[in-house]
């Protein structure tokens, strides 16, 4: 029952319970008081006489005690009455009031683990339940906040010290240099070359910041257009294998996608999930013969690219989360590698955004296979 229906027929009943009691009274009262005894005589010629004969003192002294108690009777029933829906009225505002009272103050103190639970469907019942979803909003708030601030710590700690190593480096060998320790000119060439790898490491993780700020805030540029996925691919393959050369990690490709097979991609998109799986393999390799295999494949709708590398793997506890952002599968081992922890997360958030997928297995020890798919384009025939 609404507030307003309880206080309309909580003051009703206040007023109108003595009202029928005062009526009944003086009813009762004035029809003792007019009430007489009334007999018929007979006289001696036969004519037939009303005599009314008042009442004794006695019967007037019972009258007034009866119309007395009628009364008392009148104002007890009208005290219990006004207390009852006094109280009643009272539960149904009070109640609530002091269970909002307890939640605003546990809001206050920062604590918002509880629950306000309030049953009635009244004004008061539903502000108690809009304030009980305010409060499960908050705390969702809160704790997503929180997780931000957390993750926002996380990656300004692991992106200076991804920054520091390289500093450092580069700090050292230009030191070098300038000291005359790079006296001869192959010297000078590997000083050179240092220099110049560790600054491509600082560009790569400034841009790689940089994109995650885009993710953050879905702001990513993508430029779709249609990719033959033979050209693309092998062109790609190319790209990647002079780095791999570089670092004398063999690199196998191989395309069973036939040559006319097309998807609908941001080529530099793409390009950039390829180097960041590529560079993940290449940072946790530990075989003095590296191998990084890419296999291109036809699966129906989609073609599925298969990176596969002879690294050290991954632990069946961590593979559910390689691709969650700043997971790091192995915190002692990592901090001497690098790596902001943010490339997997882009990876699938690239893919996601391309209507795809990735997912990975793994075996500790022998290596990690990394998919993913991307719908292959097809015409569709006008009618």
């Amino acid at each position: 029952m609404k507030l307003k229906a309880r206080i309309i027929v909580g003051f009703t009943m206040i007023i109108l319970v003595p009202l029928l009691l005062f009526a009944a009274a003086l009813y009762g009262f004035s029809e003792t008081q007019s009430k007489q005894t009334v007999t018929q005589t007979e006289t001696t010629d036969g004519a037939v006489y009303d005599i009314a004969i008042s009442q004794s003192d006695g019967g007037q002294a019972r009258i007034h005690l009866m119309t007395k108690d009628l009364f008392m009777s009148a104002f007890i029933i009208l005290i219990f009455t006004a207390l009852a829906i006094g109280l009643w009225l009272y539960r149904s505002i009070a109640t609530p009031l002091v269970k909002l009272k307890k939640a605003t103050q546990n809001i206050k103190e920062g604590n918002l683990d509880f629950v306000l639970d309030v049953e009635g469907n009244d004004e008061f019942s539903q502000l108690c339940q809009d304030f009980e979803e305010m409060r499960r909003r908050l705390k969702e708030s809160t704790e997503e906040k929180n997780l931000i601030e957390k993750e926002n710590k996380e990656l300004i700690s692991n992106i200076s010290h991804d920054l520091k190593t390289p500093i450092t480096a580069v700090k050292g060998y230009v030191e070098g240099i300038m000291d005359g320790v790079a006296d001869t000119p192959e010297k000078m060439d590997r000083y050179v070359r240092t220099i110049y790898n560790k600054t491509n490491e600082m560009d790569h993780l400034i841009n790689e910041l940089t994109f995650y700020s885009k993710i953050d805030t879905n702001r990513i540029p993508y430029t779709f257009s249609k990719l033959n996925v033979e050209d693309y691919f092998s062109d790609c393959a190319e790209e990647v294998g002079l780095e791999l050369e570089t670092k004398g990690i063999e690199l196998v490709y191989a395309n069973y996608v036939e040559k006319d097979v097309v998807v609908i991609a941001d080529g530099e998109q793409i390009r950039r999930v390829i180097h960041n799986i590529i560079g993940n393999a290449i940072k946790y390799m530990d075989k003095k013969r590296g191998i990084i295999q890419i296999r291109v494949k036809d699966v129906g709708d989609f073609i599925q690219v298969e990176i596969e590398d002879n690294g050290k793997g991954i632990g069946a506890k961590d593979l559910p989360y390689i691709f969650d952002r700043f997971y790091r599968t192995d915190i002692s081992r990592n901090s001497s590698k690098g790596g902001s922890g943010i490339g997997l997360s882009i990876v699938k958030k690239i893919l996601e955004d391309h209507g795809g997928k990735v997912w990975a297995t793994s075996r500790e020890g022998i290596g990690t296979i990394m998919y993913f798919v991307l719908r292959k384009y097809q015409e569709v025939p006008m009618k």
